[in-house]
């Protein structure tokens, strides 16, 4: 069960960025070339693969009241290169807005991701990966990093939920995702090439913090669930890449409403919460004239209690832009 994946893939903007700081002895690029045994992925059906080169028309809403619009857009945070969907209406409403909103500002400087990442990553009581596993976890954690060229024992330091991250993305590099395809890392390029200023609704430490702040039992099912479904995180994105093109945030909803059962928890610490914290923020920058472009992982914008619906709750008309 791709629970934990799914949760992650569209409500953490910095998991791609943070697990490529911290890869031991190099980086994802570099993790990515090596030749080790490749891991074998389920297969998904031509419906069901993410396109390469096709025209995507992601869902967009809109906020406005007189002299105050925001637009919410729901981003993937790795993408294949050659989808086109900063066009249309997307493109209209970032053309027309004065601000760009992410969930956090992501870093250009590598350096600083791990600054900030190191303490939270790394066990301050020195224990290690291997002694809180038993000996069926650890052979098939040891097996799932050899499989992407990753050597185990330069991960003994670490907490157990950065592996996990790390499992999470590395083996979609080797299907052709990129954190750098990623509609924020783009958003981003295009906003301060039109000198848009960029903000965000929580700091790098705040986001990592998510995951510090788990019990060490809840990281290790993270990890384990990781390693045990390995081969399917690629035709699991692949699906919803295609939801998300396709502007399907019902569908995406449906697709997540398992791993939302299943991990309660974690729901509510990464998505619940977070949404309601910026429906506050929301409401309180519609008291500030000038049009903002929103742009949050698409978990945020699918099924119940999504930011739509907190800024519902707090009597503003969300509306669906038709494109």
């Amino acid at each position: 069960m791709t629970t934990w994946f799914k949760i992650l893939a569209s409500s953490c903007a910095i998991i791609p960025f943070a697990q490529c700081a911290l890869i031991p002895g190099g980086n994802i690029v570099h993790a990515a070339e090596t030749p080790p045994a490749p891991v074998t992925m389920a297969p998904a059906t031509a419906a069901e693969t993410a396109p390469e080169t096709a025209d995507a028309d992601p869902a967009l809403w809109v906020v406005r009241d007189e002299d105050t619009t925001i637009y919410l857009f729901g981003t993937v945070h790795v993408l294949k290169p050659g989808l086109s969907w900063f066009d249309e209406a997307v493109k209209d409403a970032f053309d027309k807005s004065d601000q760009l909103m992410l969930e956090l500002v992501l870093p250009d400087d590598q350096a600083e991701v791990a600054r900030t990442m190191l303490p939270l990553a790394i066990d301050a009581n020195g224990t290690t990966l291997t002694s809180r596993l038993d000996a069926e976890q650890l052979a098939a954690y040891q097996a799932a990093m050899a499989s992407v060229g990753l050597p185990p024992a330069q991960f003994d330091m670490f907490e157990p939920w950065f592996p996990a991250i790390t499992l999470s993305v590395l083996p979609l590099t080797k299907l052709g995702y990129d954190p750098e395809q990623g509609a924020e890392k783009q958003l981003t390029r295009f906003a301060r090439a039109s000198g848009k200023p960029v903000a965000g609704f929580e700091t790098l430490g705040e986001q990592l913090g998510f995951f510090d702040s788990l019990p060490e039992a809840q990281q290790i099912a993270f990890l384990n669930s990781v390693v045990k479904d390995l081969d399917k995180l690629g035709p699991t994105l692949d699906r919803m890449v295609v939801l998300w093109a396709k502007g399907d945030p019902d569908g995406l909803a449906v697709a997540m409403n398992e791993s939302l059962a299943a991990t309660p928890a974690l729901a509510q610490t990464l998505l619940y919460d977070r949404n309601a914290r910026w429906a506050d923020a929301l409401k309180a920058r519609m008291e500030q004239p000038g049009t903002v472009f929103v742009a949050v992982g698409a978990g945020h914008l699918a099924g119940e209690k999504s930011v739509q619906d907190y800024l519902k709750e707090r009597g503003l008309t969300v509306t669906r832009v038709d494109y």
